[in-house]
């Protein structure tokens, strides 16, 4: 099977080296936000899929809670493996494949880490899976980007140099799709890699949604969780419910 675009990608130095400015302040600050909006038990278990290097996992185990880590990049979860404890464990994991059944109380899906794929089933199989590895009154929060304004305010050519490398970084919409092309030289050897995420709105959240078997409860445009304006917001963060 031919891999797809994110498994070279999120897998590659490069990818950690070109979004190194991500600031885990930011990602603090919306954890803090959701823990006081949804208020979990001290004993509540936490999936965090996709979660990357694990910034967001290692913070909410620091607050105390049992959190679980899955992603795809076997290299960054090896990088996350060394923050385990006896309540925190990270794994490689494809999200559409179920790894549990009805064992976690909420189940996170931050940063825009999802869309990754070219089929509404695939999406709607990994929407499924999220659901079934909730308890019965279990909490799905998602947390994409606001497709509206990143499309409206879409810069098609962006240089950035980052540790001496130059990347070359370019944007545009096909396909339902915003796709990024990323160009640059690192030792005398050209690398070319791609972003292609799916330009997905409210209403395609809220049928795929539908198909799985969870319903919206409350949406917000900022990690500050303001009030979602799709014309001004940054984010679309949904919190969902187990129909």
């Amino acid at each position: 099977m031919q891999r797809k675009w994110f498994q070279y990608w999120f897998n590659s130095p490069y990818y950690h080296i070109l979004y190194s400015q991500r600031n885990d302040a930011e990602a603090e600050f919306l954890i803090d936000n959701l823990s006081a909006y949804l208020k979990p038990a001290a004993e509540s278990r936490i999936l965090d899929i996709a979660c990357g290097r694990g910034r967001h996992a290692i913070y909410l185990n620091k607050k105390g809670y049992d959190v679980t880590g899955i992603d795809l990049s076997e290299q960054s979860i090896k990088y996350a493996q060394q923050f385990e404890t006896k309540r925190l464990h990270f794994y490689v994991h494809d999200m559409r494949r179920l790894c549990f059944i009805n064992y976690f109380d909420i189940a996170l899906n931050l940063f825009t880490s999802f869309g990754y794929f070219d089929s509404e089933k695939d999406h709607v199989n990994a929407l499924k899976s999220f659901r079934k590895g909730l308890k019965a009154d279990g909490t799905l929060v998602i947390d994409y980007f606001n497709t509206l304004k990143i499309v409206k305010n879409l810069t098609s050519q962006e240089t950035k140099t980052v540790e001496g490398i130059e990347f070359h970084l370019s944007k545009f919409v096909a396909d339902g799709k915003i796709i990024k092309h990323i160009n640059f030289e690192h030792r005398d050897k050209p690398f070319a890699f791609e972003e292609r995420v799916q330009a997905f709105l409210l209403t395609d959240f809220e049928r795929m949604l539908e198909k799985s078997g969870l319903q919206i409860t409350a949406k917000f445009g900022s990690y500050g969780l303001e009030e979602f304006d799709e014309n001004k917001s940054d984010r679309l963060i949904l919190i969902c419910k187990k129909v």
